[in-house]
């Protein structure tokens, strides 16, 4: 059990330039406000005055002091003991002036005979108003300081409260509250007992009967400042404190006093230190694995340059196309990338946009009664004009141009997207050279661009294609005669219907008639009149007066005649016809032109690119060059690794047997 302090003293000093706060040693913190007699409870503890003291905030960073018990020196040694103790003060006395604190420890090693083992931290005193020089967040930095270090779940808190003042108002105590509830990690001392006023004592308190704490308050006497500018020993004062604690705390002398306060701090660290120490060698083999893996994601540095360059670039170039194939190592679940980003493209995006498309949009009845006017001339047409049906199919055939442009615009920039995921998951070690890291993404970006003006010109060839030869004896296209045919036949049955209606109105005119003869002469007396009147209208214009035929205004919709609508349903059934025809040819080319002289193309020729524009001799050292961050990580990494193998070394040496 004696050798667990001095293990943890070790392990501290394995840490001393790493930090010891990632392994969250097990230590003793003290805790407590300004003028609280903190300073004086440490000294008696040490048995020396080392302590800066004055006004304000004289201890500005954390003070970690180890304590070393030793056997007492011989007499002929006696003399450079105490040199070297001095020596130690000496060298550890070299402050720095500043406004604020610092969260940077000092560390303090004092060999001693008149010590026991033990390891504190020394924190700034808690603080209401700045004064002085101090910063006006003062208060917010202390407290910030002190939960840092007292949040550790493997140190004790040594909260220090003044016994002339109210317990319940106690800082100390309260930030011990706040990161241990429980009280299970507190450990209360009452100081300044002497200087209560008259009448009045701390017995309650003492007794934990005002506020409870689980590991105990220990009442002790501290140094007046009369005692300090005199110069009265430490040795004195603690004779002192016996007597005091005698004449006014009979039945607590035996558990109070300094002597006592560092017998049970002791006691309590060995103990505590034994309950962690499992967990504290779990934790160190976790962080040297997981230190390791950091260190070799960063690599060797570069020796052989060449090796280096080629190995990155094909490692690059391996994973751009593992991505594509989907057969990468870093998958990502929360969204489609690569190949399954554009396989989507091609049959989702790209082909609901096309199916999308009306085959008859943007075409009103008089567009394609126009165009078949056009095409017929001067002459009436007897039979629907095949260059109208071409001229209207190619209108609607163009539609399908854009979207099979902006399909090849979608899977360019997916392809621009899989650069950032390889350089992000893939390569680590790419990550290393930042100049390396742009020139390949230079060259991958310019290798697209190279090969987009052609992708979209086969693209646009392709529709160019089905625009130059309307194919109407295609196998899938139905026979302009078989729709004539067809809509004929509907025509016929139409015709049927009308003719017995006409003939029913008739037969009811007929029978109107024969009942109304005087209206029947009426009638002929009216037309007789009619006949004999000046004839006006279209037939005999008047004199004088000019009429132009061009002038009249060409209805915008108007009912079509009986062979207008076979007309315009015969063509429109041919085009739907046609233009599903391409459509479904489009559908299937555009994504087998966009892979091969886009997608495959850059997967073949990706590495061999890369290695003809990067690999000459005089961009080798240039390209290489690791960044600062990269270096300065390595040497960090590497330095907590050390020190988490010598950490891992010095728990090994503890056996199971002393723990107990």
């Amino acid at each position: 059990m004696e050798t667990l302090i001095p293990t943890i003293n070790r392990l501290q000093e394995v840490f001393l330039t790493v930090g010891a706060e990632i392994v969250q040693l097990p230590q003793i913190v003290v805790v407590g406000s300004q003028s609280s007699g903190k300073s004086s409870v440490l000294e008696s503890l040490v048995g020396r005055d080392f302590l800066p003291r004055g006004s304000g905030i004289v201890t500005r960073r954390p003070l970690v002091l180890q304590l070393v018990n030793v056997a007492p020196p011989q007499e002929s040694d006696a003399l450079n003991l105490h040199v070297y103790t001095e020596l130690m003060f000496f060298c550890l006395s070299y402050f720095y002036i500043f406004q604020g604190i610092s969260p940077e420890p000092i560390y303090l090693k004092i060999f001693s005979p008149k010590v026991l083992n033990l390891t504190l931290v020394d924190l700034p005193g808690i603080t209401k108003v700045p004064v002085g020089d101090q910063p006006e967040d003062i208060e917010a930095q202390v407290q910030e300081m002190i939960l840092s270090f007292i949040s550790n779940p493997n140190s004790l808190i040594l909260a220090v409260s003044p016994a002339n003042s109210d317990l319940a108002t106690s800082d100390a105590l309260k930030l011990a509250r706040e990161v241990d509830p429980d009280g299970r990690r507190t450990l209360l001392v009452i100081s300044k007992l002497d200087l209560m006023d008259a009448g009045t004592d701390a017995l309650e308190v003492l007794l934990g009967r005002v506020i409870p704490v689980r590991l105990g308050i220990i009442g002790v006497v501290n140094r007046s400042q009369h005692d300090i500018n005199t110069q009265k020993s430490l040795e004195d004062s603690m004779r002192d404190e016996q007597a005091f604690l005698q004449r006014h705390y009979p039945s607590l002398v035996s558990r109070a006093g300094s002597r006592y306060l560092a017998k049970t701090l002791s006691r309590l660290l060995m103990h505590h230190i034994r309950d962690c120490l499992p967990d504290l060698k779990t934790r160190v083999t976790v962080l040297s694995s997981q230190y390791q893996a950091r260190l070799n994601s960063y690599g060797q540095p570069v020796e052989d340059h060449s090796a280096t360059l080629l190995q990155i670039v094909t490692k690059f170039a391996s994973d751009y196309c593992n991505t594509i194939e989907g057969t990468a190592r870093h998958i990502q679940t929360s969204e489609l990338c690569g190949g399954a980003r554009i396989c989507y493209i091609f049959h989702e995006t790209f082909g609901r946009t096309l199916q999308s498309i009306d085959p008859l949009g943007g075409l009103t009845d008089l567009d394609i009664l126009t165009a078949i006017r056009n095409a017929t001339g001067p002459r009436p047409a007897l039979f629907v004009p095949e260059v109208s049906f071409e001229l209207l199919v190619k209108r609607q055939i163009k539609r399908l141009e854009e979207p099979s442009m902006r399909c090849v615009e979608l899977v360019h920039e997916e392809l621009q997207r899989i650069i950032q995921h390889c350089s992000s998951f893939s390569t680590q070690e790419l990550l290393r050279f930042p100049k390396l890291h742009d020139s390949i993404v230079e060259v991958v970006t310019g290798l697209l661009r190279k090969r987009l003006p052609i992708t979209n010109e086969m693209v646009h060839n392709l529709v160019a294609i089905e625009l130059a030869y309307i194919n109407t004896k295609h196998p899938d296209f139905t026979d302009a005669a078989q729709v004539s045919a067809s809509v004929n036949s509907q025509q016929v049955v139409v015709c049927t219907l009308q003719q017995i209606l006409r003939f029913v109105i008739y037969s009811v005119q007929v029978n109107n008639r024969s009942k109304a003869l005087d209206g029947g002469k009426r009638w002929k007396n009216e037309k007789v009149a009619e006949e004999k009147a000046p004839a006006t209208g279209f037939g005999s214009p008047s004199k004088g007066q000019a009429i132009n035929l061009l002038d009249t205004a060409v209805p915008v919709s108007r009912k079509l005649s009986a062979r207008e609508q076979r007309d315009c349903e015969v063509i429109q059934r041919l085009i739907k016809c046609y233009f599903l025809i391409v459509r479904k040819s489009i559908q299937d080319s555009v994504p087998k032109t966009v892979m091969h002289f886009l997608v495959n193309y850059v997967k073949e020729h990706l590495q061999s690119e890369l290695v003809g524009q990067l690999y000459k001799q005089p961009l080798l050292q240039e390209l290489l060059i690791e960044s600062q961050d990269t270096a300065q990580q390595r040497t960090e990494v590497a330095q907590m690794l050390e020190a988490l193998k010598k950490a891992n070394n010095i728990i090994s040496e503890i056996r199971e047997t002393h723990l107990w």
